[in-house]
């Protein structure tokens, strides 16, 4: 994706499945072109990304991403940027 764009982990099957959201997060940061970002905004039923999410983001994509926890929506799920650097 050759844009900044936000993905939705956040409704329907996700809400019952952190399997899920990994899957499709590490899916979301493949598909973003280096320089720009993506929203991962997911589920509130599984806390803050942060605690579960980015350690898995890190440890696959190493330096070639930056993350950082935005805020959890009014909705009750949670937004977490990564960009893409390389």
């Amino acid at each position: 994706m050759h844009q900044d764009w936000s993905v939705d982990l956040e409704h329907n099957e996700y809400e019952y499945d952190k399997n899920l959201i990994i899957v499709d997060g590490i899916k979301a940061v493949e598909e973003t072109a280096p320089g720009y970002y993506v929203n991962l905004v997911t589920a509130s039923n599984f806390g803050n990304p942060d605690e579960y999410l980015t350690p898995l983001l890190i440890e696959r994509f190493g330096k070639t991403i930056e993350t950082k926890f935005i805020d959890q929506c009014g909705c009750g799920g949670y937004v977490l940027r990564v960009w893409k650097l390389k």
